[in-house]
């Protein structure tokens, strides 16, 4: 995906993630603008699977893409902070 476009977002990271076979309904993910309106430096992605996560981020600001899996929130989530709807 990242080969197709560098400059891949969010909805982009959900899709591929379906694609692979993750439950769209257990991801979240973070908005590719800032409050500003300006492009995000980094977007945050993940999927709950069982008790842990996965988690991703891409971006300039996270030098390309990063992913590591980690324990799931006590909420029930993977990420801390503001996520938009994955649709």
């Amino acid at each position: 995906m990242l080969e197709a476009d560098a400059a891949a977002g969010g909805p982009a990271f959900v899709d591929a993630l379906v694609e692979a076979g993750f439950d769209r309904g257990a991801m979240q993910v973070t908005s590719d603008t800032t409050t500003l309106g300006e492009p995000a430096d980094s977007i945050q992605f993940s999927v709950r699977i069982g008790d842990r996560c996965l988690v991703g981020q891409y971006g300039p600001a996270a030098g390309g893409y990063r992913s590591a899996e980690q324990p799931g929130l006590g909420t029930g989530g993977c990420l801390v902070g503001a996520t938009v709807p994955v649709g």
